[in-house]
């Protein structure tokens, strides 16, 4: 076996194994202990976190942050990772606090100049825009840890005018609209809960509550499938016109269900459950014009309250140039 082919063969053991000793990894791969003693050393240069423990039972343990070996890419699949990384620079924090953009780093050094340059005329060139909010990077990446090692977390969460501790097991996070989203049990409530992630003050790991198989199986696409299912449901449907329908293309909640009519115009037949009517009703407020809510009445009357709260505002304020007192008379209107 060449060297080289002995590297990246230990570098998967180590890898595997986390703790390990000298003779195991001699063993395997038919080499004497002093080889692999050099060879452990040549990792460590390259930024492989091995460390030695000393006394009865020791060894060579791996740290938690571990070095991934080498993987081939074509260009075609490394100008798609490039584009994907950079899609997350348009939201206000990600998950993986400053991980992505050190990775993006080390994965644009070592492209082949031509392809570089390639690359680099995408700058600019394409996007995926999301609304920029801001929010802490460090509770976003506790919750995601949370996820990764089944472990439950301590959060502080601003509710309206208060702010409370909860103690979670988080399912997962979701983007929308800008802001992350983190569906969890929540274990304070003893209920599921949808939580904003802007809204929490601080999170830290909890390793002293066991977490619940049954929330572990759970996705963010299911997690509240039983609880919609018993609450009580109401009609929503909506006529759009054909402008309607285009105003909708990249609302995930609505666009699916649209029933396109062969003028372009659409229409909405869905079922909701009876205490989001205002959250849907807004959705389709912003479309103006473009859409008629016709049931259920609830919704309507939500937008029309929407309607009248708008149409006060404008008349409780005169327009600037109405405001404005004439003190000078044109010389041409002068006596």
């Amino acid at each position: 076996m060449y060297k080289s082919q002995r590297l990246i063969r230990l570098i998967m053991l180590v890898n595997a194994k986390k703790n390990f000793t000298l003779r195991e990894l001699a063993d395997e791969l038919g080499v004497s202990q002093r080889t692999i003693s050099r060879d452990l050393i040549e990792l460590g240069e390259l930024g492989i976190p091995v460390y030695s423990v000393q006394g009865r039972g020791g060894g060579f343990r791996l740290l938690n942050e571990r070095l991934l070996p080498a993987i081939a890419f074509t260009e075609s699949e490394a100008t798609a990772l490039f584009f994907a990384s950079q899609s997350l620079a348009y939201f206000g924090s990600v998950p993986f606090g400053k991980a992505a953009a050190s990775a993006l780093d080390k994965f644009y050094h070592y492209l082949p100049p031509d392809l570089k340059e390639r690359i680099r005329r995408l700058t600019g060139k394409m996007a995926i825009w999301s609304p920029r909010r801001s929010m802490p990077a460090e509770c976003l990446e506790v919750l995601l840890q949370a996820v990764m090692s089944r472990s439950a977390a301590t959060i502080v969460y601003q509710s309206g005018t208060s702010a409370d501790e909860r103690v979670i097991q988080p399912i997962g996070l979701y983007s929308d609209q800008g802001y992350w989203y983190c569906p969890a049990y929540c274990f304070t409530r003893k209920a599921y809960r949808l939580f904003r992630a802007d809204r929490i003050r601080s999170a830290v790991l909890n390793e002293e509550v066991c977490c619940l198989d049954e929330v572990d199986e759970k996705t963010v696409f299911n997690w509240n499938e039983e609880e919609l299912k018993k609450a009580p449901k109401t009609d929503f449907i909506v006529r759009l016109t054909p402008e309607g329908v285009r105003m909708l293309e990249g609302n995930g909640r609505l666009q699916p269900y649209i029933e396109c009519e062969p003028d372009g115009s659409g229409r909405i037949d869905i079922s909701i459950p009876r205490k989001d009517v205002a959250f849907f009703a807004d959705m389709v407020w912003i479309l103006g014009p473009e859409a008629v809510i016709m049931e259920p009445p609830e919704a309507r009357e939500w937008v029309n309250g929407r309607l009248a709260a708008m149409q006060q505002q404008y008349a409780e304020r005169k327009p600037e140039s109405e405001s404005r007192q004439v003190t000078d008379i044109p010389k041409s209107q002068a006596p």
